[in-house]
């Protein structure tokens, strides 16, 4: 079995991670089924008679606008998970791939990368996002991931070259220069592989942070444009009808906080199931 499969069985064997796994399943079932089974989240059939209260033709209600807010719910869910998988595993590869190479490498080229990294590191995140999304008035959906995916990676660099300054001098990667094996060959085949653990705990937590930060952006009207469903822009659409309404921000806020928890469950099982203590 692959390192990488060994490390997901273990994190099944955890309670945390089936609660993680199963809750995050679960979100997942309903954004992609939900296009199938409901109506769409843009549909206003009745819109002098919004803020109806959940019923059986309407399980979590409607917004002022008359709008199923369970459709919405899973149409936000749609677009905060494909958001947050596709900006993550941008910042992941590239984020691995210059811890790698500077780790690898050593000497000044691990010097100039490292230094860079932390400079960028010293400017807070949001700050770089809403100088980047400041730019557009209405930013494209491809240019918001992008720029997510692109302020994401310092840290990742920075376990992973951990990792590879460790592993570099270990007997294995000694006995792959021995027999020929080049750079590439070594850093692709035997220190990344071994990297795997953390990169797959980053990645998980890093969900949580995306579909925060894609909320809070949102909310602010700098993320997700509507009519596009997101789960930030429902919960600031909801703020004049917080009190004869509450169920348009209630669960579009219930689905953030229980995403978040799955991702961070499964990140903490990651981490404990590739802590060789906690064996």
């Amino acid at each position: 079995m692959s390192p990488a499969g060994a490390l997901l069985r273990a994190v099944w064997r955890r309670m945390s991670g089936r609660i993680g796994v199963v809750v995050l399943a679960a979100m997942i079932t309903g954004a992609v089924a939900g296009p199938f089974v409901l109506p769409s989240p843009i549909a206003q059939p009745d819109i002098e008679h919004g803020g109806r209260p959940p019923s059986l033709a309407h399980p979590m209600g409607t917004d002022q606008l008359s709008r199923d807010v369970l459709a919405r719910v899973a149409g936000g869910a749609r677009v905060s998970l494909s958001v947050a998988a596709i900006a993550v595993a941008m910042s992941i590869g590239v984020g691995a791939l210059v811890g790698l190479f500077a780790g690898y490498k050593g000497g000044a080229v691990d010097a100039v990368a490292m230094r860079l990294v932390d400079a960028a590191l010293a400017i807070p995140r949001l700050f770089l996002l809403l100088l980047l999304l400041a730019l557009w008035e209405r930013i494209p959906l491809v240019v918001f991931i992008v720029a997510v995916g692109a302020t994401g990676w310092f840290g990742t660099s920075r376990l992973v070259r951990g990792e590879v300054l460790r592993l570099r001098e270990s007997e294995y990667v000694a006995a792959a220069r021995a027999l020929g094996g080049g750079g590439g060959r070594i850093m692709f085949r035997h220190l990344l592989p071994n990297a795997i653990g953390p990169l797959l705990v980053a990645a998980t937590l890093g969900v949580g942070d995306v579909i925060l930060l894609e909320a809070g952006l949102s909310f602010l009207g700098l993320g997700i444009q509507p009519p596009t469903p997101s789960w930030g822009g429902m919960i600031f659409d909801a703020r004049e009808v917080l009190v004869t309404a509450p169920w348009a921000s209630v669960f579009p806020a219930l689905a953030i906080t229980l995403t978040v928890l799955a991702a961070n469950l499964i990140g903490d099982a990651l981490r404990d199931a590739a802590d060789p203590r906690s064996a």
